[in-house]
C-alpha cells in the first residue's frame, strides 16, 4: 500500500509510577515528510521519541514503522529497525575520546562493519554536505564550538543514509544566526536523502523551517495536527499562545 504512513503512532501511553506523561498519543507521518512536534518542557515530547527509538517502552498503544509493529520487538528486529534511523541529539552527544571523523563514521564501522578507509572517505563526504572541511575531522569535539558541534551530530545522524532521522532539540544553546544555519541544513539534509524526519522543539523559528507539517502535544495527547501552513490560523487557543508565546491563556505556567 503506498499510503501506509513511514511511522504510526497509535493510542501510545507512558506513566511513571503515577505521573502519566503519555496519555494516548496518535500521530501519522507520510514518507518522505517533515513532522516537528512543539510543546514545552514535560509534555511529553521526549519520553515520546524515546518510545519510538525503543529507548522506553510504552505501557500501551501501537509503534508502526512502515506498517510494522515494533513495541514488542525482539533484539534482533530491533537492531534491524535502528539501521533505519539517524539521530541528532539535543546536546549533539559527541564522544569527546574520539577525532570528529570517527563520530561521524561511528554507525558505519560500528552498526555497518565498514573498513576505517571507506568509513573516513563517507564520513569526509558527509561533512563537506554540512560544511565541514576534512581537516575538521582530526580534532576533537572540545576544539570545536557548539554550533560547529552541532554540524558534526547532523553529518553523523545522516552517515548512514538513513530512512527516519529524529532531531532532539536540533538548535538548543545556538544562536540565532547559528540556528538558522543549522535549520537550512536539516532541510537540505533530509530533502537530499528523501528522508523521513520526527523533530521535537520548542523554537518556533526552527519549527516553522524544517516542519512540512506541525503537531502540538499538550498533557501527553496531540491536540492539533496540520501544515505548517495552517500554523498561524489553528483554530486551537493552545497552539495560538504557545506559538506567539504568550503568558495569558490556557496554558499556565508551573
Amino acid at each position: 500500500m503506498t499510503d501506509t504512513p513511514k511511522l504510526h503512532l497509535s493510542g501510545v501511553k507512558k506513566s511513571f509510577g503515577k505521573n502519566p506523561v503519555l496519555q494516548g498519543v496518535d500521530l501519522r507521518i507520510p514518507k518522505g515528510r517533515s513532522l516537528v512536534v512543539i510543546g514545552g518542557s514535560g509534555t511529553g515530547k521526549s519520553v515520546m521519541l524515546k518510545c519510538v527509538l525503543g529507548l522506553i517502552h510504552p505501557d500501551e498503544g501501537s509503534i508502526l514503522i512502515d506498517g510494522k509493529e515494533t513495541v514488542n520487538a525482539s533484539p534482533q528486529e530491533r537492531d534491524a529497525l535502528m539501521r533505519k534511523f539517524g539521530m541528532l541529539f539535543q546536546s549533539a552527544a559527541l564522544f569527546d575520546s574520539m577525532k570528529v571523523w570517527e563520530n561521524v563514521a561511528f554507525g558505519l564501522i560500528q552498526g555497518r562493519k565498514m573498513d576505517r578507509d571507506r568509513a573516513y572517505q563517507t564520513a569526509i563526504e558527509k561533512m563537506a554536505a554540512v560544511g565541514l572541511k576534512e581537516e575538521v575531522g582530526q580534532l576533537f569535539p572540545a576544539e570545536l564550538s557548539g554550533g560547529m558541534q552541532k554540524r558534526v551530530g547532523l553529518a553523523r545522524a545522516i552517515a548512514t543514509n538513513p530512512e527516519i532521522i529524529f532531531f532532539d532539540e536540533p538548535t538548543t544553546g545556538l544562536d540565532p544566526i547559528m540556528a538558522d544555519v543549522i535549520n537550512d541544513l536539516i532541510v537540505e539534509s533530509v530533502r537530499g536523502l528523501g528522508a523521513t524526519a520526527l523533530s521535537i522543539t520548542h523554537d518556533m523559528a526552527s519549527a516553522r523551517k524544517i516542519a512540512d507539517d506541525v503537531a502540538m502535544i499538550w498533557q501527553g495527547k496531540i491536540i492539533w495536527h496540520g501544515p505548517v501552513d495552517q500554523l498561524d490560523d489553528s483554530g486551537n487557543e493552545y497552539v495560538d499562545q504557545f506559538i506567539h508565546g504568550r503568558a495569558q491563556g490556557p496554558i499556565t505556567g508551573n
